[in-house]
């Protein structure tokens, strides 16, 4: 079964920036929607941004303006640009994907395993 494999997370200091990638583990037919949430201690997941495979995206409103999402259907990765960055941005950020790993087969929704991003203050 294909995995999303994130990278990219760390610890940075309030005001500084990082960026993550997600990336399938293998070539596969189509891949849909794809976006990024996070989830903080003691809180819900929550969606941060998402992109559709013709460029449209979607940010959550604490987000916005500071965080760009993208994507290079090329490559099957998706990057999340976060600048400004707030220590309320700290939590364990999972990419998502809605994608048909082979051609006859059917779109599934898939989750990464997160990625640890820490903003001190």
């Amino acid at each position: 079964q294909v995995q999303l494999v994130e990278s990219g997370g760390g610890v940075v200091q309030a005001g500084g920036s990082l960026r993550l990638s997600c990336v399938t583990s293998r070539s596969v037919a189509r891949i849909n929607a794809m976006g990024w949430y996070r989830q903080a201690p003691g809180k819900q997941r929550e969606l941060v941004a998402a992109i559709t495979s013709g460029g449209n995206t979607n940010y959550g409103d604490s987000v916005k303006g500071r965080f760009t999402i993208s994507r290079d259907n090329a490559k099957n990765t998706v990057y999340l640009q976060m600048d400004s960055l707030k220590p309320e941005d700290t939590g364990v950020y999972y990419c998502n994907a809605d994608l048909i790993e082979d051609d006859l087969g059917s779109e599934y929704n898939y989750w990464g395993q997160g990625t640890q991003v820490t903003v001190s203050s």
